[in-house]
């Protein structure tokens, strides 16, 4: 019997309750949101038809607040609830209220959440269906002592996951015994922080696994399919960052066993909706990881190599319709590839990034889904995402090629983020020619991880007249007198050319540049030439500048001290240094530990007055539900915390001072 669905709130945030609302509509039913009073103006709060507050900023008085989420349902007048990825998406507690409150759950049955949202649970059912597991131990004792035993008896590497989620929060490798203790601690806080539940299993870590799971949709009268299977194995701190659908250099035999086991799994707990079952591949070989009770992040590319649209599927299912298609009546066409767009920075540990999305900006051809547009704030409390890049074509090479496009055309300007990485794995030949497993970002960190091209002697000097351009663009200028130095310069000397200076910093390296201006004519005074210029800069950031006899058309974005030329497939960056600058170090310069980004203090490991080894962990900060352990800097004694647990900080905030010793 189907029920009618008018009605749906969307519990989550970002690109997937973007992503369900545009369904929603598409099939006439009405989008409702809820949001933080972080996310007020945020783009899934623009997409709804209405939107209701739920709380302020932590997720855990927000999103993750089910009472909350329920009584906006009720507010709005929703008759379903869509829970999205992460958050409340696998609480069996809440899918339960949210049947007792009379509303349609689009996601599977709570006795199937518990069954397969607990990866212990999950181990301990496959193990029954003699679904090869990776050996471990997924017990419900979580006594510190338990753990520690266990791992010390499945030996190391070992690796800490937590039981009740997953997307790498709560998950630590360990690779020697006297190391247990503090990843457990951890990874137990960051369990906590994104389930609101710390217990936590140990496995072996396998040294060169490939990431292989198989989508799989189930109706309310029995039917189970799968929509084969996709490659996650591209990850950086255990969170996928590139997926591929189907999954290259896969056997026949090997594809139809892991499809026929995954559908055994979802059937052995009366599985409704769509969920994926993750596996572990060695060589020949594949072992049951877990199942995730959800959509996955990773879901549009099974929907491009279908044709589906899976968000309708599960919308249909939860109103008890039957699947669609059988399983014989699936088809695979050609290839798809996704890249996900952080706001991080590679080359400081994948550290999150927080700011304003001044620029932001996708080529066509490739299908992007995002929760962010230009002028929204990427902020500490929540995921890092900026948006996914989705390429199919009809085969792997066409994929990648598109993609690879798609990604040096993308610009964005405001935050740090992880382009340059995704354009060089996708181009990377190991890549291309599918050798790869989970280390491959690691293995290949050299590589990927280089430094840009260096600035060259144009840019700096395209920079210079970004920056003049901008400031000529904000002064009033007298029409009766437009060579008057009050419109073409800034400080001037009486009968004398007026002169302006301008010094900039990319890559470690500064340039001052010199701009003289007489009678019209502004020239940039160098050692060897001088170069008559002009330049002019439209509101969209567009630049006409002529440098000598070369006349460059280009893209800028000129705020405050930083200047962003948009020159070929790497943005460059300049920041405008005041000449009048002191030195930035200080007589603590070498004790002090500062915040890598903005964040949450979660612990603190020391006091004044302790003495302290090199690499001891000081204090940890949290940013985006992600743990980072800040380190001493040398052998010493704590002299000064600038911090305590709870205190929200920016970035480059001093937060311990370890005099040595």
């Amino acid at each position: 019997m189907t029920r009618p669905i008018r009605a749906i709130l969307v519990a989550n945030r970002g690109e997937i309750a973007v992503r369900v609302m545009k369904t929603a509509k598409r099939l006439g039913i009405r989008a409702i949101a809820v949001y933080s009073e972080a996310d007020a103006g945020a783009m899934h709060v623009r997409t709804a038809d209405e939107a209701v507050r739920i709380g302020p900023a932590p997720a855990r008085d927000s999103y993750l607040a089910g009472d909350r989420v329920l009584e906006a349902a009720r507010i709005a007048g929703a008759d379903a609830v869509h829970p999205g990825y992460g958050f409340l998406s696998e609480n069996a507690e809440f899918a339960e209220a949210v049947e007792a409150a009379g509303l349609a759950w689009i996601g599977p049955p709570p006795e199937a959440i518990r069954a397969m949202g607990s990866k212990s649970a999950a181990k301990a059912l496959m193990e029954k269906a003699k679904v090869p597991l990776v050996p471990g131990y997924h017990g419900a004792d979580q006594d510190p002592d338990t753990l520690t035993a266990a791992a010390d008896r499945i030996g190391y590497p070992v690796l800490i996951k937590a039981s009740a989620g997953g997307g790498g929060k709560g998950m630590k490798i360990v690779e020697a015994s006297g190391d247990f203790p503090a990843a457990l601690a951890s990874a137990k806080r960051e369990a906590m922080a994104s389930f609101g539940d710390d217990r936590v299993l140990v496995e072996r870590y396998l040294t060169a696994p490939r990431h292989v799971e198989v989508q799989v949709f189930a109706d309310g009268l029995g039917n189970t399919i799968h929509l084969f299977e996709r490659d996650c194995s591209i990850q950086r701190r255990h969170q996928k960052v590139i997926e591929e659908a189907p999954a290259p250099n896969l056997s026949d035999r090997m594809r139809a066993e892991m499809g026929a086991a995954a559908v055994a799994a979802a059937r052995a707990v009366g599985y409704v909706g769509a969920g994926t079952v993750e596996f572990i591949t060695e060589e020949n070989a594949f072992y049951f990881m877990e199942m995730n009770t959800r959509l996955q992040v990773e879901h549009p590319v099974t929907e491009a190599i279908t044709g589906l649209d899976l968000v309708e599927w599960q919308i249909r299912v939860a109103a008890g319709e039957p699947l669609p298609l059988d399983q014989k009546d699936v088809r695979c066409q050609g290839h798809a590839v996704e890249a996900r767009l952080y706001a991080e920075d590679p080359d400081r540990d994948f550290v999150p990034q927080v700011g304003r999305l001044r620029r932001l900006a996708f080529p066509d051809g490739v299908r992007i889904d995002a929760g962010v547009e230009v002028g929204d704030t990427v902020s500490h409390h929540y995921d890092p995402m900026i948006a996914k890049l989705i390429a199919h074509g009809p085969d792997r090479e066409g994929a990648l090629a598109r993609l690879s496009a798609a990604l040096d055309a993308t610009k964005v300007v405001g935050v740090t983020t992880n382009r340059r990485l995704l354009a060089r794995i996708v181009d990377h030949p190991a890549f291309r020619s599918a050798r790869f497993d989970t280390g491959f970002i690691d293995r290949h960190r050299d590589e990927l991880l280089a430094p840009s091209v260096p600035a060259e002697t144009l840019d700096f000097q395209l920079a210079a007249l970004a920056v003049r351009a901008a400031r000529t663009a904000v002064r009033r200028i007298d029409p009766s007198d437009p060579y008057s130095p009050f419109a073409t310069a800034g400080a001037y000397n009486p009968n004398l050319p007026a002169m302006e200076e301008i010094t900039l910093s990319a890559g470690g390296v500064e340039q001052t540049l010199r701009f003289e201006t007489e009678g019209g004519r502004t020239v940039l005074a160098g050692d060897s030439e001088r170069l008559e210029t002009a330049a002019t800069l439209s509101p969209e950031g567009q630049m006409i500048a002529t440098l000598g006899r070369r006349r460059l058309q280009l893209r800028v974005h000129v705020e405050g001290d930083e200047v962003v030329l948009l020159k070929g497939a790497e943005p460059l960056a300049f920041r405008v240094l005041d000449p009048w600058r002191g030195p930035a170090t200080g007589t603590h310069a070498v004790d002090r530990v500062l915040s890598p980004m903005p964040g949450a203090v979660v612990a603190l490991m020391v006091s004044v007055g302790d003495q302290v080894e090199r690499g001891a962990p000081l204090v940890v900060v949290e940013a985006m539900k992600m743990e980072h352990v800040l380190r001493a800097p040398h052998d010493g004694v704590v002299a000064f915390l600038g911090a305590e647990v709870g205190y929200v900080v920016d970035e480059g905030v001093e937060l311990v001072i370890v005099e040595a010793t």
